[in-house]
């Protein structure tokens, strides 16, 4: 496979190198990213504000996935009804317990992946999101036990070194939760619900939304940031050059995880890894160029990883939702429903929100 970097025709360089400067550190202040780009902060603020309103870039927050005590992920194939597999979809695409709906062609319908406060949380909302919801036929759910790396580890790679080496500088230091940490208080879920809408809220609008006094928001922001919310810059996918998704279920012996984990952290291709308690321990979630690629990589993966076996794959036809984001046909943000992985949705009730 060639891995090497893939112009986005649609952005020209200045938009190139402002959403990977915000990819390094989602919250700079404008007057580093536009030292860095070598542009007026005004033009770098004004170019991101007409990216953002076109739904063609956006920074959004969630709970940090790395760690189980702050969310647990499921993983979820579907299986619906001939022909209402969008329907199925949209619907899900509601619940602000389900990060990600992808509609998938293959032996599942859809991939779905839900979050919640911990095991017996994921139980609950995996029985009450799907019972009696119209359309869908099964489900089968794996439980993230590991997410070595997510998709806010990809870099659109428009900066140089340099660039990217006083970007990596200026971020605030993160840290595992503390211990006897307790749970998320309502000015915690606040935070989160508005810096999902947007990542790079000032602290000002942060204090007016939340109702809360100005000190209070910037000691509380740093806290979360430091250790229990993470921020990430996405685009959507068709301007990144890599326009095709695909997600494939694979294995490897158990004693081969962590290594095998790192070796496909450094392909340019995976977007993210988790790894699961199922028929499958692995799943791998992969941006390709074409249709014909789906099978290049599997072979490529073969060749680098010969223990790794892929048992399935699904080829993505469209994503739905994106941690949160409700995407159109062209992966342009058009909505959002923030993540609030606190709480089940109420019995009966596929779409609560």
């Amino acid at each position: 496979m060639h891995t090497q970097d893939f112009a986005a025709h649609d952005l020209d360089e200045l938009d190139r190198g402002l959403i990977h400067a915000l990819q390094i550190h989602p919250r700079a202040p404008w007057t580093l990213v536009g030292d860095v780009l070598g542009v007026n902060p005004v033009t770098a603020a004004r170019r991101w504000h007409r990216l953002q309103e076109a739904g063609l870039a956006w920074v959004t927050a969630y709970p940090r996935l790395s760690d189980s005590r702050i969310v647990v992920t499921g993983i979820v194939e579907v299986d619906a009804e001939p022909g209402v597999g969008e329907d199925v979809a949209e619907a899900l695409a509601a619940d602000p317990s389900v990060a990600n709906v992808k509609v998938t062609a293959g032996s599942r319908d859809l991939v779905i992946a839900l979050q919640a406060s911990d095991l017996g949380e994921l139980s609950q909302l995996s029985t009450l999101l799907f019972r009696g919801a119209p359309g869908v036929r099964a489900t089968r759910t794996h439980v993230t036990t590991a997410l070595p790396f997510e998709g806010s580890r990809w870099r659109l790679r428009a900066l140089d070194a340099t660039q990217c080496a006083r970007l990596q500088e200026a971020l605030p230091p993160t840290e595992p939760l503390p211990s006897g940490t307790t749970g998320w208080d309502p000015l915690d879920v606040r935070l989160l619900e508005l810096l999902s809408v947007d990542g790079r809220m000032a602290i000002s609008d942060l204090a007016e939304h939340a109702d809360a006094p100005l000190t209070t928001i910037r000691r509380r922001l740093r806290t979360l940031l430091c250790s229990r919310v993470s921020l990430r810059c996405d685009l959507a996918r068709p301007l990144s050059g890599w326009p095709l998704s695909a997600v494939y279920f694979a294995s490897v012996p158990a004693e081969r995880l962590e290594e095998t984990s790192r070796a496909l952290a450094g392909v340019r291709e995976v977007r993210s890894c988790a790894i699961t308690a199922g028929p499958h321990n692995l799943v791998i979630d992969v941006w390709l160029r074409a249709s014909g690629d789906v099978h290049a990589f599997e072979a490529h993966l073969s060749r680098r990883l010969p223990r790794l076996t892929i048992e399935d794959r699904s080829v993505v036809l469209r994503t739905v939702k994106h941690m949160g984001r409700l995407l159109d046909r062209d992966g342009h943000s058009v909505g959002i429903v923030p993540l609030r992985p606190f709480a089940a949705p109420a019995a009966g009730s596929a779409t609560a929100t």
